[in-house]
């Protein structure tokens, strides 16, 4: 087999693409229903919020570093922003994802000053900014659920791309706020691959150093990560309570380890400086087949946690394998 073939038919994203044909397959003999339309708007919708995050975590993650307040970010931003338009009796939903927003901004201000300019060790800043929004959260704003969002927010979770009736007379409807994590994935595609900011990005997450003598602005690539960082989670966590239809202050608590494991095993290295998009959407999109359908194979939910602990372990090691085993042949 030639040389180069080889090399694309072991890439990280191919791997994860058999293992997801596989799964799919399995799925399908025990229960054929599952190779519709149906699944496919089903998972669309299981993956809309990760894919946010996982986006932004994987940008991070390239430039070497690590977010995992994103969730915090996300919570404080939507749940005070839900609870500013009632109080004001606010209505607008372009407002409403403007707040988040600039929230949201804030909040990536403040990991990148701490990163970029303290010279925190990114976990630790992202971690304490993690631990003092949600903080904030509950000590300022409270710990109430609330279930009255504004009526043209709770409109948006009944816009609809597609709608799809199956034999049985069950209908499947892809909400239309799949184009956000959509437009994402082409701006994060884009940038990555056709900027000098995207290249920037896999310079300093491969050597800081070196980046910098190579005249890129360090410091300001990773004050556009971060900051980026914030505004989409803002972003996600409002689109969560839209299509939730209601605001919890620790709904999305927790959510950043599964997140950031997709982004792996999606082949992108934790070590920074090499990642692709299309990866990313291929580990979220495992992840959310085993979370959300493993049930068909008579694999009980208590046990799925498992599966998708040993993926995440298998994803990672092959990651690191062929990182290491690059590395060993550049130095040959």
């Amino acid at each position: 087999m030639n040389k180069k073939v080889k090399q694309i038919l072991t890439t990280n994203e191919i791997i994860v693409v058999y293992i997801i044909i596989a799964l799919c397959i399995l799925i399908g003999i025990v229960n054929p229903v599952f190779l519709g339309m149906s699944t496919a708007i089903t998972l669309s919708r299981a993956m809309l919020i990760t894919l946010i995050f996982a986006i932004c975590e994987m940008v991070v993650i390239i430039s070497g570093g690590i977010d995992v307040s994103f969730p915090a970010v996300a919570c404080i931003a939507m749940y005070s922003t839900i609870r500013f338009v009632i109080a004001f009796g606010i209505e607008s939903p372009i407002f409403a994802y403007g707040m988040v927003a600039l929230i949201g901004l804030a909040f990536g201000a403040l990991n990148a000053y701490l990163i970029a300019k303290i010279k925190l060790p990114p976990l630790i800043a992202t971690l304490g900014v993690s631990s003092v929004a949600n903080g904030a959260t509950l000590a300022f704003l409270g710990t109430k659920e609330i279930s009255n969002i504004p009526e043209k927010m709770d409109a948006l979770s009944k816009v609809f791309l597609i709608s799809y009736t199956n034999s049985q007379g069950i209908t499947y409807q892809l909400t239309a706020l799949i184009l956000i994590p959509v437009s994402m994935i082409i701006v994060a595609y884009y940038v990555l691959k056709y900027t000098m900011l995207g290249r920037g990005i896999y310079a300093i997450g491969g050597d800081k150093n070196a980046a910098r003598i190579a005249g890129f602005n360090v410091t300001r690539i990773q004050f556009i990560v971060y900051m980026s960082s914030g505004l989409f989670a803002g972003i996600g966590g409002l689109t969560y309570t839209i299509l939730m239809r209601q605001a919890s202050p620790q709904s999305l608590m927790g959510s950043e380890m599964m997140v950031i494991a997709a982004v792996v095993v999606g082949g992108t290295r934790i070590t920074g400086g090499h990642g692709t998009v299309i990866g990313t959407i291929l580990g979220v999109l495992l992840i959310a087949i085993v979370q959300n359908n493993l049930i068909m194979l008579g694999i009980p939910t208590h046990f799925q946690t498992f599966v998708v602990g040993l993926i995440i372990v298998i994803g990672t090691s092959i990651t690191s394998l062929r990182a290491k085993k690059i590395a060993n042949s550049a130095k040959v």
